[in-house]
């Protein structure tokens, strides 16, 4: 017999809500079995949590997540699964890499700030300037 879970355990197991995994079931990332009011899930829909969690921590959102487990159903070529998944994955990358450049540019301009105010601290909260002679 395959071995189930159910929606306890798998909240435990991965550190998520009991809602987190059935907004993901909404979603359509997960389609549990039923017995009566219970969820009862696969190991297929661990492995789809488990994949849609890394996901999540990529930056993906849950309709990306859902398309390439689309594809991955729908097609038997792998090589066009894997083409599509690091097309997501340079689309990820480049997005990540400017908001690094804009995060870069923030704390630049924080440290900017924070000195300029503890030199006016430094000079008794006015801004010191030179006579012209």
């Amino acid at each position: 017999m395959a071995q189930t879970y159910s929606i306890r355990e798998l909240a435990k197991e991965f550190g998520v809500t009991t809602r987190t995994i059935r907004h993901y079931e909404e979603q359509g990332l997960l389609n549990p079995k039923r017995e009566g009011m219970n969820r009862v899930f696969s190991n297929r829909d661990r492995v789809r949590l488990k994949l849609s969690l890394r996901g999540k921590r990529l930056g993906f959102s849950l309709n990306e997540i859902r398309e390439l487990f689309e594809l991955y159903d729908l097609s038997k070529d792998e090589k066009r699964q894997l083409e599509e998944f690091l097309d997501k994955l340079e689309k990820r990358r480049v997005i990540l890499e400017q908001q690094r450049e804009d995060v870069e540019i923030m704390l630049n301009e924080i440290s900017f700030f924070a000195n300029q105010c503890r030199r006016l601290l430094a000079n008794g909260g006015r801004e010191t300037t030179e006579k012209a002679a």
